[in-house]
């Protein structure tokens, strides 16, 4: 047991001793009740970085922690808010993701994802009309599917900026669905994530913007695998996935309220793509076993105490979540640095991260305490708190 001191958010320092090792496996063959992706992060490389805000991703270690996951039987949603899309990896870093990690899947078996497709390429305030909003989609749609890949269609902050109505929405989205090669999930993101995205779907209320994409997946359900929402309020997944078309899948998004919503209400279940599921694979995939064997209090036992630190990893700025997501990586000895794409470590504090630290243990997740306490004595004394008598 390792003992370290540790700030608390009223600015006291106190003692805090780490638990035991994760008892989760870190490999897993047994087939899952759901469909689980994780929205996996990318790996910087800060050697290869001219200034703390530009792209440089390590390679191995990235396509290392995809092996990570796949190993678990989890697919993974590539090139997603995760690995910081639009936050610090631009469209020329997104395409190369992409591009090695669908020929990363075809050297193991089983293995499955699929990647984001956009148009960040695009800036916003440039954009003149609905022809450049498709043109963008239609560029990135073709680079997932030029190199054998499935698409998940990520909302455009183009469309957002340019859309005057619901049919804009429908009109862009219908040439896109159109021309498909493949299934495809939707992706509503909401504004807690991308301010950039407030009033996606050309309204502000919630039942009316589903009323609108409903509408879009009913002409289009033989093109749409599922939708991920990632609202951050239970009442308007279960609302929404009751309304779905048959075989279309509802892909949860909300990073506070996951363990409810995949286990289901009895009638409707939700499946998952979630940033989260990245640091806590194991435990979910042991709990997803659990659940699919009938035993709903041992998933519950696994799952709810990550709630508390996913709900610490998502508060609010949302959209820095990937911070706690890659210290998280660090911590368990995924990556050999805390440093991310475009500096986005310094988006949160030194408190946030030993909350993290406090919480992740507390769901026995930390897999190697002694080397996840070291490293957090690192971080503490580079932040000028110095542990356990170090200097």
């Amino acid at each position: 047991m390792a003992d370290l001191n540790l700030p608390c958010p009223d600015g006291t320092i106190a003692p805090y001793r780490v638990g035991p090792a994760s008892r989760f496996p870190s490999t897993s063959s047994a087939p899952l009740p759901r469909t689980v992706y994780a929205a996996a992060h990318v790996v910087a490389d800060p050697l290869r970085q001219a200034t703390p805000w530009q792209p440089a991703v390590d390679w191995d270690a990235t396509l290392r922690f995809r092996h990570h996951l796949w190993g678990l039987g989890v697919k993974i949603a590539e090139a997603m808010d995760t690995s910081q899309r639009g936050m610090g990896l631009d469209w020329a870093g997104a395409k190369e993701l992409i591009a090695r990690s669908l020929a990363e899947s075809r050297t193991v078996p089983g293995a499955d994802l699929a990647c984001g497709a956009g148009t960040d390429h695009l800036d916003p305030a440039a954009t003149r009309s609905l022809d450049d909003v498709v043109a963008a989609y239609e560029e990135q749609l073709g680079h997932v599917e030029a190199h054998g890949g499935r698409a998940v269609l990520m909302a455009s902050r183009a469309l957002c900026a340019v859309a005057k109505s619901r049919d804009d929405y429908l009109h862009v989205y219908d040439r896109i669905l159109g021309q498909a090669a493949d299934k495809v999930i939707l992706h509503w993101l909401g504004d807690m994530f991308d301010p950039q995205l407030a009033g996606y779907w050309a309204s502000h209320d919630v039942d009316t913007a589903m009323d609108t994409v409903l509408d879009l997946i009913r002409s289009h359900a033989g093109k749409v695998e599922g939708i991920k929402i990632s609202l951050l309020e239970r009442r308007h997944e279960e609302k929404m996935r009751a309304r779905l078309p048959s075989g279309v899948k509802m892909y949860t998004g909300d990073d506070f309220n996951y363990v409810d919503l995949i286990e289901g209400d009895g009638r409707h279940v939700s499946h998952a793509l979630l940033g989260i599921f990245d640091p806590i694979a194991p435990a979910a995939v042991e709990a997803l076993r659990r659940l699919d064997a009938g035993d709903s209090a041992g998933y519950h036992a696994i799952l709810d105490p990550t709630v508390a630190l996913s709900r610490k990893i998502f508060e609010a700025p949302t959209q820095f979540y990937k911070a706690g997501v890659v210290f998280l990586a660090w911590l368990n000895g995924f990556q050999d640095h805390f440093r991310m794409v475009g500096g986005m470590e310094s988006a949160r504090g030194i408190v946030h991260y030993a909350e993290i630290f406090r919480l992740a243990d507390k769901a026995n997740l930390l897999v190697d305490p002694d080397r996840a306490s070291r490293r957090m004595r690192r971080l503490l004394a580079v932040n000028g708190l110095h542990c356990s008598g170090e200097a």
